[in-house]
C-alpha cells in the first residue's frame, strides 16, 4: 500500500467561470421541454441546496434516532441580459395579435424551464483548460426578483438581471427523485460527451438537430450503451 500524499503535481484543482448557458422553456405539451436557447450574458450561478436536516429522536433516555428531512434544491442565476424566450418564464406576456408586437405585460402565470451551463475545472499544471462541468437544473420556477435603474453617469453600471429558482425534481430509474445532474468531462468517456453535448447544443449538417434537454434515464441510456 503507498502512502498518502498531498498537493501533487496536477492534483491541485479548483472549479470557476460560468458559460455556455442554454435555456429550455416548459411549453410543450404535458410540460415538455422546447427546444434550447442560448442564453448570453450570463455572469453567475449559485447553486443552493437546502433541508437534509436531521430531527433527533430519543427514547428510553438516549437519542434513538435521526430523522433526515428532505432536501431541496435551489438556484440564484445573474445576467446582463435574456432570451427574449425567457419572458414567459419571468411572468411576462406578449400583447397584441401580431407576434413580436414588442409590448408585453407582466404579473402573468410563469413557466417552468431546464437550464444547462457549463463550469470550467482547473488544476496547477493545465490552468483553466483542465476539463469542465456541464450543470443540467430540471422543473424549474423563476421567482419575482428587484431591478434598481439608475440614471448614467461618470461610473457607468449595466444593470444585472437576478432570478430566484426553485425547483421540483423529476423521477430517475432506481434513484430518489432529482433536480440537479452534473457531468464531469474529465471521468466521462469522450465518445459519450459528444453524443449528450450533441443533444444539449443541436447539431450543424444536413440533417442537423435542434438543441433538447435530456432526462437523466436518457444521460444513463447513453452511459450504459454499448
Amino acid at each position: 500500500m503507498a502512502v498518502l500524499t498531498w498537493d501533487a503535481d496536477g492534483a491541485r484543482h479548483f472549479e470557476t467561470g460560468v458559460s455556455k448557458g442554454v435555456l429550455y422553456p416548459r411549453t410543450g405539451t404535458n410540460g415538455a421541454y422546447d427546444d434550447g436557447i442560448a442564453w448570453n450574458g450570463l455572469t453567475s450561478i449559485t447553486e443552493s441546496p437546502s433541508g437534509a436536516e436531521a430531527t433527533p429522536l430519543y427514547a428510553d433516555n438516549i437519542k434513538y434516532l435521526s430523522m433526515m428531512s428532505a432536501e431541496e434544491f435551489g438556484a440564484t442565476i445573474e445576467a446582463y441580459t435574456y432570451p427574449d424566450e425567457f419572458a414567459v418564464c419571468d411572468g411576462s406576456a406578449e400583447v397584441g395579435e401580431v407576434t413580436g408586437s414588442g409590448v408585453t405585460i407582466g404579473q402573468q402565470a410563469r413557466v417552468g424551464f431546464g437550464l444547462c451551463y457549463r463550469t470550467e475545472i482547473g488544476n496547477d499544471v493545465d490552468g483553466n483548460a483542465h476539463g469542465y462541468r456541464l450543470h443540467l437544473l430540471y422543473g424549474c420556477m423563476a421567482a419575482p426578483s428587484e431591478r434598481a435603474y439608475q440614471t448614467i453617469n461618470d461610473s457607468p453600471e449595466a444593470i444585472t438581471f437576478s432570478w430566484e429558482v426553485t425547483t421540483t425534481p423529476i423521477a430517475v430509474t432506481d434513484f430518489l427523485p432529482t433536480s440537479c445532474l452534473i457531468i464531469d468531462s474529465t471521468k466521462i468517456a469522450s465518445g459519450k460527451l459528444t453524443s449528450i453535448e450533441a443533444l444539449l447544443y443541436g447539431t450543424d449538417g444536413t440533417p442537423g438537430t435542434t438543441a433538447s434537454l435530456p432526462t437523466p434515464d436518457e444521460i444513463i441510456a447513453i452511459l450504459d450503451a454499448a
